[in-house]
C-alpha cells in the first residue's frame, strides 16, 4: 500500500487515544480558562496604541510556557513587537527536533465593527467559543500546550519524545516586517528538523485535511509617464504616446488566450502537481457553485487545463490590484494624461524564484512600453513558496496524529495565500508542516471571531498525538 493511501486512513481508538483524551476532558476547564485570560490582552500588532499590550500578550504567553513545563521560555526583541521563544528538550539524544510557529498578535477589533460582545471578553455560545484571536492564531498556539501534557501523561514521559521549540510571532497580522530577521539572528537555537505551523486551517468541520504547502508572493507597481503635463487630446492626440494605453496594453499582454502568464520565463522551474496530488484535491467534497457565492462572483476562470482548487492552490498567477491614470471625475476631459499605473501581484509555487520573477518582470515590461513612455517598476519584499511532499515522513506523521484524533480520514490541500512559513523553510532547511483545526466559519479578521470547541480540542488531541508518531518515524526517514 502506498505511504499516500496509508495516512488517509482512520486509526482505532487504543489505550493512547483513551488516555489522551480522558486527560484532556480532565483538564478541559482550566485549558480554557487560560485561553479566555489571554484572548482577554488586546495584542494589536497594527495599532501602535496596544504595543503595551502585545508586549504583556507576550509576557503572558512566556510565564504560561514555563508552567507547562518549557525548560525555557524567553521574549525575543525585535525592532517591532516581541516574539516569543520556548524549548523542551527531550530526554533522547536521537530524537528529532520540531518547531512549532504561530503568532500571539491578532488583528484589530471594536464593538461597533459588527461584533455581537466585547471582542476581547471571551464568550462561549453553544460550543463555540467567540473572541479575538480565538482562532486566528490563539487558540491554535495554545491547544499545543495542554496537547503536550496529554503526551506526558498518555506515554509516562518526563519530557517530550521530540525537542520541541516554539517560536510565536508578535508581527505577523502587520506583515511580519521583521521576522526573517529575528529568524536569520537566532537561526542556531532556532535549528530543526521539521517546522509545524499552527496558522492554518481545515477544509471543514466534517472534513479533517493537512496543509501541505503555500504560494510565494510577488508585488510591483509600474508608474508610466509620457507628456510633462496633461495635454489637449485634439491637438496632440493620436501624434504622441499615451500613458494611460501604454499601461492598458501592458495589462492586456499579461496573459495568453488560454490564461496563462505570458511573461516569458515565468513558468521556469516549477514542481508540476503530480497524478496524485490531483486525484487528492478532486476527493474533495468541493461545491464549485457555493465557492463562487462566496467569491461574490459569477464564474470560473483561469489557466486551460486546470480545476478551480489547482489553480487556487496549485498554479502561479498574475494579477492586476490596481489600474490608474487620466481624468476619473465626473462629465470629460478630453485630454492625453501625464501619467498612468498598474499595481501587479504574481502567486508563486514550488519552484519559482520570485529574484527570477522580478528580472522576467522588468524584461517582459521593456518590451511592452512604446518609445516616448518612461516608465519605472519597484518590487516589495517577495515571499517564497513552500510545499513538503506527500511521502515526507513529518508530514505523514501530521496526518496518523491527526487520523487518531478525528477517526476520520485525513486529505490533503495547500492554501492559495502566503505566509512567513517560507522563511523558516528557507533559513533553516527544514520542511514545513501545517497543523490547524480552524475551518472556514471561524471569521478570521472578521467580527465575532469563533472557534469550534470541539475542533479546538481535537487540535489539542492531534498535538498530544503527534510527538511519539514523529519521534518513532523520523529514525526511519530516508
Amino acid at each position: 500500500m502506498r505511504a499516500d493511501r496509508l495516512v488517509t486512513m482512520s486509526q482505532p481508538v487504543d489505550s493512547a487515544v483513551s488516555a489522551v483524551r480522558t486527560y484532556i476532558e480532565q483538564h478541559r476547564a482550566a485549558f480554557l480558562d487560560d485561553l479566555a485570560e489571554w484572548l482577554r490582552i488586546p495584542s494589536v500588532s497594527a495599532q501602535p496604541d496596544h504595543a503595551p499590550d502585545v508586549r504583556r500578550s507576550a509576557d503572558w504567553l512566556a510565564a504560561k510556557l514555563k508552567d507547562t513545563g518549557f525548560t525555557t521560555a524567553e521574549v525575543w526583541e525585535t525592532p517591532g513587537a516581541p516574539a516569543v521563544f520556548a524549548e523542551w528538550p527531550a530526554t533522547d539524544p536521537a530524537a528529532p527536533t520540531v518547531l512549532v510557529y504561530g503568532h500571539h498578535d491578532v488583528q484589530p477589533a471594536a464593538r461597533e465593527d459588527g461584533w455581537d460582545s466585547d471582542p476581547f471578553e471571551p464568550v462561549v455560545r453553544g460550543n463555540r467559543l467567540h473572541a479575538r484571536g480565538a482562532a486566528d492564531d490563539k487558540g491554535q498556539v495554545f491547544f499545543h500546550t495542554l496537547g503536550v501534557r496529554a503526551h506526558l501523561a498518555a506515554t509516562g514521559r518526563t519530557a517530550p519524545a521530540v525537542n520541541l521549540k516554539l517560536l510565536i510571532e508578535g508581527e505577523e497580522e502587520s506583515g511580519s516586517p521583521n521576522f526573517r530577521t529575528l529568524v536569520e539572528q537566532h537561526a542556531d537555537r532556532l535549528a530543526a528538523d521539521a517546522v509545524i505551523v499552527s496558522d492554518t486551517g481545515m477544509w471543514s468541520e466534517d472534513t479533517p485535511t493537512v496543509c501541505t504547502g503555500m504560494r510565494g508572493l510577488a508585488e510591483c507597481e509600474i508608474h508610466f509617464s509620457g507628456p510633462d503635463q496633461d495635454i489637449h487630446s485634439g491637438s496632440f492626440g493620436g501624434a504622441v504616446p499615451n500613458p494611460a494605453t501604454a499601461a492598458a496594453r501592458l495589462v492586456a499582454a499579461l496573459h495568453d488566450e488560454h490564461a496563462r502568464v505570458a511573461i516569458p520565463g515565468f513558468y521556469d522551474g516549477i514542481v508540476e502537481l503530480t497524478d496524485r496530488e490531483r486525484e487528492l484535491f478532486a476527493e474533495l467534497p468541493f461545491d464549485e457553485q457555493q465557492w463562487l457565492r462566496t467569491a461574490k462572483s459569477y464564474a470560473t476562470h483561469g489557466e486551460a487545463g486546470h480545476t478551480t482548487l489547482e489553480r487556487i492552490w496549485a498554479r502561479p498567477t498574475a494579477e492586476v490590484n490596481g489600474i490608474g491614470g487620466g481624468f476619473q471625475g465626473p462629465g470629460s476631459k478630453t485630454i492625453i494624461p501625464s501619467t498612468a499605473m498598474v499595481k501587479l501581484s504574481f502567486r508563486l509555487v514550488a519552484g519559482q524564484d520570485p529574484d527570477h520573477i522580478e528580472k522576467a518582470v522588468r524584461a517582459w515590461a521593456a518590451e511592452q512600453v512604446p518609445a516616448g513612455i518612461r516608465y519605472e517598476i519597484t518590487f516589495a519584499a517577495a515571499t517564497r513558496p513552500c510545499l513538503t511532499p506527500l511521502d515526507h515522513p513529518a508530514l505523514q506523521s501530521v496526518a496518523r496524529a491527526m487520523g487518531r484524533a478525528f477517526d476520520k480520514p485525513v486529505r490533503f490541500t495547500r492554501e492559495g495565500g502566503s505566509g512567513p512559513a517560507a522563511d523558516l523553510q528557507e533559513v533553516l532547511g527544514a520542511a514545513v508542516l501545517f497543523l490547524g483545526i480552524s475551518v472556514p466559519s471561524d471569521g478570521w479578521h472578521a467580527p465575532n471571531e469563533k472557534v469550534e470547541l470541539d475542533l479546538l480540542l481535537k487540535g489539542v488531541e492531534t498535538s498530544a498525538h503527534l510527538w511519539a508518531d514523529l519521534a518513532d518515524t523520523w529514525r526511519h526517514a530516508p
